[in-house]
């Protein structure tokens, strides 16, 4: 792949993860749809793309996921949405990128990963900015901050029992189809509140189709060519590109205490990832 070729698609990926907050926010503030249509559309439409790229390759991918790993990219799926009801988009995607990775780091630590004082200073840090998102002078209801505390959670999950797997986009496409009846129980459950313009069910749909389904292949092609360490850090650009998104097009404020948490997070965290990537490299 060449160096312009892997600028265009890695750009496009980062452009896609952002895009999601950029969406789900859209469709919840600004119409009239509700969280649990918005997350089985978007289910839906990301496991029709990912089925379809893997049938063009002419893979398998029926039985290639598990439903322990489709059960928390839906628990993902609806805690994310549920979120974007009352956040900003700029600060539900750094609540998000925040937990996920102090998640990761955590269950990385629990396993017997010994930090280096760096990355303790790294990980507080994290944990402090985080910690600043939440207070209630930043968000209007914490409750919908929790939600989105649990999305990353459950999306750092994911994550970590997906690293192991050889063809993650085949792993995928069976995972979003296996996460659709969760997403349908949802629906049942929520019948009464159902509603589904045509403006949020299209917003759904290009969530699910290219921001997530088209997003996750695009990376996917990208990570064999990325050097992990690289990998880690160019994610860390994708909560900045959300908060900005949300400015510019959604008319978003943003805050002292905002720019003080984000800063603080993206500080933390890429201290945290160069000083696991080093040891990595050094053990290798």
């Amino acid at each position: 792949m060449s160096f312009y070729t892997l600028l265009l698609t890695v750009s496009f990926s980062l452009l896609a993860f952002a895009g999601n907050s950029l969406l789900c926010r859209l469709a919840l503030a600004h119409t009239q749809i509700d969280p649990s249509s918005f997350t089985f559309i978007r289910l839906g439409s990301g496991a029709i793309v990912l089925a379809l790229i893997a049938l063009s390759q002419k893979q398998r991918f029926i039985g290639q996921g598990n439903w322990l790993s489709a059960s928390a990219l839906f628990v993902y799926a609806a805690a994310f949405s549920w979120s974007y009801v009352s956040l900003d988009t700029g600060t539900g995607a750094f609540i998000l990128f925040a937990t996920v990775q102090i998640s990761m780091l955590f269950i990385a630590f629990s396993k017997g990963d010994k930090f280096s004082p760096n990355q303790w200073i790294g990980f507080v840090l994290a944990i402090v900015g985080l910690s600043l998102l939440l207070t209630p002078s930043q968000v209007s209801a914490v409750l919908y901050a929790v939600f989105m505390v649990i999305a990353g959670m459950a999306w750092a999950y994911y994550t970590i029992k997906g690293k192991s797997n050889r063809a993650p986009l085949l792993v995928s496409a069976d995972n979003f189809l296996k996460s659709l009846p969760f997403a349908a129980v949802l629906v049942a459950f929520t019948w009464q509140g159902i509603s589904v313009p045509a403006d949020g069910a299209l917003y759904a749909v290009i969530s699910g189709a290219v921001t997530s389904g088209l997003g996750y292949a695009i990376w996917y092609v990208c990570l064999p060519h990325l050097k992990s360490s690289k990998a880690a850090v160019l994610q860390l650009s994708v909560p900045v590109i959300a908060t900005f998104a949300g400015i510019l097009l959604l008319d978003e404020s943003l805050s002292a205490l905002m720019i003080a948490a984000s800063c603080i997070i993206i500080i933390g965290i890429y201290i945290a990832l160069k000083q696991q990537k080093s040891r990595d490299s050094a053990s290798s």
